[in-house]
Parts: C-alpha cells; sequence; structure tokens
C-alpha cells in the first residue's frame, strides 16, 4: 500500500530534494507540498495525507502552533518532523504536542524513510542522534507521581483540547511555561504525546 506524503516547508530548494529522492520508492507517493501553515490548513480541507513531514522553523505559523491544530483538528494524520532543531526543548515539546516521528535534516536517506515507514504504521521514531533525550521520558515511572497544584491545571486543559497558547491565556502565564509543564507531564506519567498523557493520567484517577 502506498503511503500518501505532505510536505510542508518554507524552503522550495529543500521541498524539491525531498519530493525529487522519494520519487524512486514505490511505497511513497508525494501528494502535495505547502510553503507555509496557512496553505497546508487551506489544503488539509480538501485532502488529508498519511504523514505529513513538518518543519518547526517557517515563516508565518510556526511548527509547533501547526502540530496542536492538526491534532485537534486532523487527528488522522501523522506527523513526522523534519528540522535541523536538536535542542532537547524542541524535540520534547514536539512529542507533547503528538508528532510520531523526529528527524534531523543532516541524517541521511534511509533514516528519513525508516522514520516515515515507522510512523505511517503508528509507531513513535526518533532519530538515533538524538534518542538519548528521552531516555528520562521512556524509563520506568512512578505508579503514582506527584503533579503540583499548575501541572494538574494544564493537564486538565489539555484533557479538554486546549492549545498551549489558551492555555497560557486562561492560566496568565507564558507559552513557554506551558511547555515546560507538558513536559515534566510526560516525565512524570511516562507519556508519550498528548492522547497518552491524557490516557495515563485518567488511569490514575488525575481527570475525570
Amino acid at each position: 500500500m502506498t503511503i500518501d506524503i505532505a510536505i510542508v516547508d518554507d524552503h522550495p530548494l529543500l521541498i524539491k530534494g525531498l519530493c525529487t529522492m522519494l520519487q524512486h520508492y514505490d511505497d511513497i507517493d508525494v501528494s502535495a507540498t505547502y510553503p507555509n501553515g496557512d496553505a497546508l490548513l487551506e489544503g488539509l480541507k480538501e485532502q488529508q495525507p498519511d504523514v505529513l513531514i513538518l518543519d518547526i522553523q517557517m515563516a508565518g505559523i510556526m511548527g509547533d502552533d501547526l502540530a496542536q491544530i492538526l491534532q485537534k483538528d486532523y487527528p488522522g494524520v501523522r506527523i513526522l518532523v523534519l528540522t535541523h532543531m536538536e535542542h532537547e526543548y524542541y524535540i520534547k515539546t514536539m512529542i507533547s504536542y503528538g508528532i510520531l516521528g523526529y528527524v534531523l535534516k543532516s541524517s541521511d536517506e534511509q533514516v528519513l524513510l525508516k522514520g516515515i515507514r515507522w510512523v505511517n504504521n503508528g509507531r513513535q521514531f526518533i532519530d538515533p542522534d538524538i534518542r538519548h533525550y528521552l531516555e528520562d521520558v521512556n524509563e520506568n515511572f512512578s505508579k503514582s507521581p506527584f503533579l503540583t497544584q499548575r501541572e494538574l491545571e494544564v493537564l486538565k486543559l489539555i484533557s479538554e483540547d486546549y492549545t498551549s497558547n489558551e492555555i497560557a491565556t486562561k492560566l496568565f502565564i507564558s507559552k513557554r511555561t506551558v511547555d515546560n509543564h507538558r513536559i515534566n507531564l510526560l516525565i512524570k506519567l511516562g507519556a508519550k504525546g498528548s492522547a497518552n498523557l491524557v490516557k495515563r493520567a485518567m488511569e490514575l484517577g488525575m481527570i475525570p
């Protein structure tokens, strides 16, 4: 079965290079490309891909904001981030927004291909060069993790499908502070992404 791919990136040469590379694989079809987030959101109204290759830093709507919008409005679209951002903060933040794959633009072709195929199958794929950043998220966790009052407030709003920007506005804190709370919640509850975080919190009786 062919994997339907869409790409959003504000560098035309990168999109052209990806399309040229991926056209050599029979199981992958690039059906749409977008130069920015606004164009992507318009295009998704007509057609949703199996896997979306998403950059983080773009003109207009940034990739982190797009990931939150897509998780709410198009949960069936599986997101693979392709970026030069290899800082721990970005990796954990994007995972907290529900992306399944994270690959560096400096990686080789086979890493990206593996990432696309894993993400299409609903499996998390993290570039081997940055996988060590997630050891603290995926290791063993407490059966009854302690959450601060603020973390509980953020958790409740996440469960109600609020984005980080919306949570920041409601709680009168910065978006970066909200993102840090998201990361702490992932670590404490041993979760991967917002959906898994909410499921884990419900299992522990932290939210109804």
